[in-house]
């Protein structure tokens, strides 16, 4: 019903949100308030370590996708946020056509009545919400001044929008405060961008480098755990490019204000790019650049900042060997640099050289407890794409032997089959896990990565019989899940065990695992025909907790 009149269901959120940000999705319920439809979207307010406003919008047929302020949100992921208001659209999704409806009369209703208000009566209006709104009114002031060329106007107001101190209660702005800070420093960006479309380009490049200078400064004394001014001064950053872009300034003296920006101690402020200005400098600007990196790369050979503007000249430059050359020089232990080197000779079209790096990077990174992952596949990628199939599964358990996961296993299954040697490879890499849960090395992911080994194989079986050895929660009702049918005694008490802790505390998320729990229980007293005794359970787990309501209401949605 609710995928009817919505266009979609709880299944596409897990999907979109993948089942980690789905679970925790389901404790923001309570947290969301103000949910306005609108015609092919929903917007809402979520209250979690700061409020977060979310926008679903509607595609064709079931797509729906997300958008929310918080970091995580920022960088296009769906988040818990967006899970917790789709939750709640459908939680009230007969409400819904008519909630659209109705915003869309409101909608043109809107329209049709600015359409006819007269010049003087539309001025009249704007007055007024300039009145009631401080933000609204310093906006327009600066554009204003702005359109008029007020030059002085601008810088000052600009440098006062990103001065913190008006959030510095006590010299420092707090966790709290950063929003409403980032959204001043954003408005020093729009108010540069508005220079440079009027014509002010040059005159905006002065000011948006002061502006980064008083960003950095500032910077250290921001709790900004959230990023939300480092986005607005990434903004700043940007509208600065712009005006490069459109005044074109000395290109040395350009080159000379990058490269000490991205040398300085705060470009992480703006985390700026040097190649992004490229075009803009031309050639004469990259060679003032490439001249002022080497001499910074003499100054300070193993310097994080000086190695990365040298790395970014050389690779603009187009000279691989040059760029393997600089690469060489610092080799991380994970195999990392080993990996770049790779893909840039494989995209220089020189193959076997690539993947004589990456061997030489497993190699090197044999007695490392963390190596990249990436250089691992890319390996075996190359080896399967040559026919070395034996190689790849040698690959493959040398990793599960130094890293006794679900994922290495998962990866040596797949090179074993395709090799045809699983059956034998099996017995192997399943000694390994053993031996791996019997010390208590922690390579799984919770508990021992054998059980999670037998359960991805369908191995339930064996499965039961490692648990017993020290399987985690999430491995049991896994278990209990696959085994509904086959062991109902077994799985029911599972579920009765992990249904007693959360007894104690509250919240969506814990009612929603109770309910599923419930559910797997009733699954298995339906097997063995004693669903009286679920019935009798069931009430007496009512009764004991009946004074949490949402509980209540959650056990009434699932039907329990």
């Amino acid at each position: 019903m609710a995928r009817t009149l919505v266009g979609f269901g709880e299944d596409d959120l897990r999907a979109l949100a993948g089942a980690r940000s789905f679970e925790r999705g389901l404790g923001y319920l309570d947290a969301v308030s103000g949910l306005e439809v609108g015609d092919g979207s929903v917007a809402a307010v979520v209250r979690g370590t700061d409020v977060y406003e979310v926008e679903l919008t509607l595609g064709e047929g079931t797509r729906v996708s997300g958008w929310c302020d918080c970091p995580y949100g920022q960088e296009g992921n769906f988040c818990k946020h967006c899970v917790a208001v789709g939750l709640t659209v459908l939680r009230r999704a007969k409400e819904i056509p008519h909630q659209r409806a109705a915003a869309r009369t409101r909608a043109s209703g809107l329209e049709a009545w600015l359409a006819a208000l007269s010049r003087e009566e539309l001025q009249a209006l704007l007055r007024e919400q300039i009145d009631g709104d401080r933000e609204l009114r310093r906006r327009l002031e600066l554009r204003a001044a702005a359109a008029r060329s007020d030059l002085s106007t601008v810088r000052e107001r600009i440098l006062a929008l990103i001065d913190p101190r008006p959030f510095a209660r006590y010299g420092y702005v707090e966790y709290a405060d950063a929003p409403g800070y980032a959204r001043q420093v954003a408005e020093a960006a729009e108010a540069l961008r508005a220079l440079t479309v009027g014509g002010q380009a040059a005159q905006s490049v002065g000011m948006a480098e002061q502006a980064i200078r008083a960003l950095g400064e500032a910077y250290e004394e921001i709790d900004d755990s959230d990023g939300v001014v480092g986005q607005a001064a990434a903004a700043v950053a940007e509208a600065h490019l712009e005006a490069c872009a459109s005044a074109r300034p000395d290109p040395q003296r350009l080159a000379e204000w990058v490269v000490g920006q991205v040398l300085g101690d705060r470009n992480y402020v703006t985390d700026l790019d040097p190649l992004d200005y490229a075009d803009i400098l031309g050639p004469t600007g990259l060679a003032r650049m490439r001249q002022l990196a080497a001499e910074a790369r003499r100054r300070s050979p193993r310097g994080w900042a000086e190695r990365y503007l040298m790395e970014r000249l050389v690779k603009a430059e187009g000279d691989v060997d040059a760029l393997v050359a600089l690469y060489a020089k610092d080799l991380a232990p994970s195999g990392t640099t080993h990996l770049r080197i790779a893909e840039e000779l494989d995209a220089a079209g020189r193959a076997d050289e690539a993947l004589a790096w990456a061997e030489r990077g497993l190699r090197e990174s044999t007695a490392e407890a963390h190596v990249d992952d990436r250089l691992v596949d890319y390996v075996c990628d190359r080896y399967t794409r040559a026919g070395r199939t034996a190689e790849t599964v040698a690959v493959r358990r040398d990793r599960l032997r130094t890293q006794c996961s679900l994922a290495a296993y998962q990866h040596l299954r797949a090179a074993a089959l395709a090799a045809d040697g699983w059956e034998t490879e099996r017995e192997a890499a399943l000694a390994v896990l053993r031996e791996d849960a019997r010390t208590g090395r922690g390579g799984g992911y919770g508990g021992p990565g054998l059980v999670d080994a037998l359960l991805d194989d369908g191995d339930l079986d064996a499965a039961w019989r490692e648990a017993a050895g020290g399987a985690d929660d999430r491995q049991w009702q896994q278990l209990a899940d696959l085994s509904r049918e086959t062991r109902p005694a077994d799985a029911l008490a599972v579920y009765l065990r992990l249904v007693e802790p959360l007894k104690e505390p509250t919240g969506d998320r814990v009612y929603e695992r109770m309910a599923r729990l419930l559910l797997g229980a009733r699954a298995c007293h339906r097997v063995l025909g004693t669903e009286d005794e679920f019935t009798a359970y069931l009430a007496a787990l009512r009764a004991e907790l009946k004074r949490r309501r949402k509980l209540m209401a959650v056990l009434d949605r699932h039907a329990l």
